[in-house]
């Protein structure tokens, strides 16, 4: 996604919210290199289900090469014809790629002026892309900071009605290994995000 960045404050707690986004993103968007895995193997998590599954993808990426996680990444999101897991808003909420969903969501990318990097050819509902869009309305990378009720909105829409599925299976998928703590993590992580929205007034 490009867009204008501006230099603005926002609280610590809503930054820790994107970072999280953000390294989810990364994770989904294409195999993580060396260094990538060396970050994920510095994370620590407390007690919580989010920290622990924080902690299991730590565990994991210290003992995970760049090659092996690249073969996982294939196996589950490529393969032969196609991967284990469709990770398409359009799919999980329709059973099909390409459809209604994704035509929304282009609606409302433009209506927010997100526009999709010139490099990148997956479909806009993709997982990787949607959590790089939250973590940017959340710290204004495509203008001012997204107000609560704005990251709501798009929240509710566009990735509460299927993230923590696709998470799911993400975590139980044949070919998981790393990814299973990524799955693990994601669905925490969204469940955490759908109770605070609901408890937030429009």
């Amino acid at each position: 996604m490009t867009a204008t960045a501006q230099s603005l404050q926002i609280a610590e707690e809503d930054k820790l919210r994107a970072d999280l986004y953000d390294f989810l993103g990364v994770l989904l968007a294409g195999p993580p290199n060396a260094a990538l895995l060396k970050q994920a193997a510095s994370l620590s998590g407390d007690d919580s289900e989010l920290g622990q599954a924080i902690g299991a993808l730590s565990r994991i990426a210290k003992v995970t090469s760049a090659r092996a996680v690249e073969s996982e990444f294939n196996a589950l999101f490529i393969g032969l014809g196609r991967g284990e897991l469709l990770p398409y808003a359009s799919y999980y909420l329709t059973g099909f790629l390409n459809e209604k969903p994704l035509a929304t969501l282009r609606g409302d990318m433009a209506a927010l002026q997100i526009t999709r990097a010139p490099n990148v050819y997956e479909p806009e509902d993709n997982i990787a892309s949607m959590m790089e869009i939250m973590a940017g309305l959340i710290t204004g990378r495509f203008g001012e900071p997204a107000p609560v009720t704005k990251q709501k909105e798009f929240y509710n829409k566009h990735i509460g009605l299927w993230a923590g599925h696709f998470f799911a299976d993400l975590e139980a998928a044949k070919n998981s290994v790393l990814y299973a703590a990524v799955g693990a993590t994601g669905k925490a992580f969204m469940a955490i995000e759908s109770e605070a929205f609901r408890m937030t007034s429009d």
